[in-house]
């Protein structure tokens, strides 16, 4: 892999977006593998897919790309999209892809994340004000990905600083944090606001601690009328994906947290 982008691909433009997009698109498509099955390459996907950039040929997955000029490992808490309405409709077809977040400088990638497509829920996707009357694309409503409301360990890194993760770990890690995939987008919901939950205890924690969170939930979930049912039952669904254990009753470890 290597971090350096082709500059030779920018001559003929003018634009820094427009150069932006044409070396980090490119960059991805000579350097990545597929993160899920191992594939050495993934391919460009065809122009104007609707949410997707890439296709693994091997195991059919999509990614879309999201790229940043910056020299940091800590990424931005919402990254501009593309049409609101189509995001939505991808998100909820459990057919969505997974994203790439990049990070790059004077022409390298210093840091580059994958978030599994099981994590993007309607509640992560911002609508943007629609584009003014005296706007060309008057009415246009783009979006937002909130990335401050995706868990910190569904982040994966895959250049972390400059530095190459071996693609192996990469891949385990990859399909450890995807067995959280659930077949339902409510149950998705469910599991990310669990989660969310969770994340703000310590290590250690208990169910009383989780009941706080009942009234929060609630207001989430207003068609639910047993909201501790549901924490209990998504907490089942933590330890039996190995993410929390129970040390005894009504306490839990977070373990793959």
């Amino acid at each position: 892999m290597n971090l350096r982008f082709d500059t030779s691909l920018a001559k003929g433009y003018k634009s820094a977006s427009q150069i932006a997009r044409v070396l980090t698109e490119d960059w991805l498509a000579r350097n990545m593998y597929c993160p899920i099955c191992g594939e050495v390459s993934i391919k460009k996907a065809e122009p104007n897919a609707p949410v997707k950039d890439y296709i693994c040929d091997n195991c059919k997955a999509q990614y879309e790309l999201k790229s940043k000029k910056e020299h940091s490992d800590k990424y931005v808490t919402k990254v501009n999209d593309g049409v609101y309405r189509t995001m939505i409709d991808r998100i909820t077809s459990l057919d969505n892809p997974s994203f790439f977040f990049m990070h790059y400088d004077s022409y390298e990638v210093n840091n580059l994340i994958i978030v599994p497509k099981c994590f993007f829920i309607p509640e992560v996707i911002e609508k943007r004000p629609p584009l003014p009357d005296s706007a060309r694309r008057a009415g246009w409503e783009g979006c937002n990905i909130l990335l401050k409301q995706i868990p910190e360990f569904a982040k994966i890194p895959i250049i972390r600083n400059g530095i190459i993760i071996d693609p192996q770990d990469v891949c385990k890690e990859y399909n450890r944090v995807y067995a959280l995939q659930t077949n339902s987008i409510e149950s998705r919901g469910w599991l990310m606001d669990i989660l969310a939950c969770v994340e703000r205890l310590d290590t250690t924690f208990t169910l009383k601690q989780m009941y706080e969170f009942v009234e929060e939930l609630s207001v989430k979930h207003p068609g639910n009328n047993n909201v501790e049912a549901k924490i209990r039952q998504q907490l089942q669904f933590l330890r039996d994906k190995g993410f929390i254990e129970f040390t005894a009753r009504g306490n839990y470890k977070k373990i793959g947290l």
